[in-house]
């Protein structure tokens, strides 16, 4: 990021992606041993969980079909309802594990690179091993972000259905329900859109600012005014590229059983890196973004105070104070 914080208020959609790929050339040794070391295996966890899923699926649906062709108070009965509980136990733990090792991945590579790109901002020195010793002394507070994000995610998603459910039913059936729900629909996509770019903002804030948890969501939301537009059709285009990642990977590696097993292992590759590739210039991005909205507000930030900031994750972990980071309004 070579513009200055007040010049930063002018960049749009294809600027910040192009201040992202210049970020990233820039250290391009540093974050290709951020992606290899915590990005890589985030993606694969992501990919090999979709493919166990789908063997776990097959493998269940095969067995309640068959046991639906058998009849009841057998030995076979009882012993293909057996066995569809156990998988179905297996199926569950095995989701348990992926979520542990994605959430512990996500807070990972979060934390390096936004620290990452906050030192290029601040002209740090910045080594592969200085960024490994601050991941650990972070993950607290992103940790409980991403868990106030999830609770508010998870509030929104049941009120929107129950709305969507108290609608559908209160409007009954007549010509102009297909363009309420459609219309419904359209909104909740777009509060949920809202929703992931405050999610972005407030993990950036979470590790640069004092607040963490629901006052980062708070600062995040407040930061997005007036950029919320550009934010989201940004993460809506990387959603987008993300979606068409997972369907090429069904469609070519899960579902690709017509293709020989070398071709899918090198569609998998390719996915693989696609993925990885994506979610490294996502991290990137809302952290720029994060920039973006500081200086659309004028809120100036101390190169000199944030270097400071920066310096405390290399000793032992405080409590941040307002000397650690202050944000200054800036006067034109």
């Amino acid at each position: 990021m070579d513009k200055e914080q007040e010049e930063m208020q002018f960049v749009g959609f294809f600027g910040i992606f192009n201040e992202s790929y210049k970020a990233i050339f820039a250290c391009r040794k540093i974050f290709s041993k951020i992606t290899l070391s915590l990005i890589l295996p985030l993606s694969f966890i992501y990919l090999v969980h979709m493919e166990v899923s789908n063997l776990f699926f097959r493998k269940i649906i095969h067995n309640e079909i068959e046991l639906d062709h058998t009849r009841s108070g057998t030995p076979k009965y009882n012993k293909l309802s057996d066995l569809i509980s156990d998988e179905w136990a297996y199926f569950w733990l095995f989701k348990a594990a992926y979520f542990t090792l994605f959430f512990i991945f996500s807070l990972l590579s979060t934390a390096a690179v936004v620290y990452t790109i906050a030192c290029i901002y601040t002209a740090r020195e910045l080594t592969f091993n200085k960024v490994i010793s601050v991941v650990p002394k972070v993950w607290k507070r992103l940790m409980l972000t991403f868990l106030c994000i999830f609770v508010a995610m998870f509030c929104y998603h049941v009120v929107a259905f129950f709305f969507l459910f108290v609608s559908a039913i209160s409007i009954g059936r007549n010509d102009l329900v297909l363009a309420v729900l459609i219309i419904l629909v359209l909104l909740y996509l777009l509060g949920f859109l809202y929703l992931t770019v405050i999610w972005h903002l407030a993990c950036v804030v979470s590790v640069l600012e004092e607040a963490y948890g629901f006052k980062a969501m708070v600062k995040g939301k407040n930061l997005v005014k007036g950029n919320t537009w550009v934010a989201m059709v940004i993460f809506l285009t990387l959603g987008i590229a993300a979606v068409a990642v997972q369907f090429a990977f069904q469609r070519l590696v899960i579902h690709g059983s017509s293709s020989g097993m070398g071709t899918r292992v090198v569609y998998a590759i390719i996915c693989l890196f696609l993925h990885s590739m994506l979610t490294l210039f996502g991290l990137v991005i809302q952290t720029v973004i994060y920039f973006v909205c500081k200086s659309y507000h004028h809120e100036n930030i101390d190169k000199s105070a944030l270097s400071e900031h920066l310096e405390v994750y290399l000793g032992e972990y405080v409590p941040l104070t307002a000397k650690d980071v202050q944000l200054e309004q800036y006067h034109v």
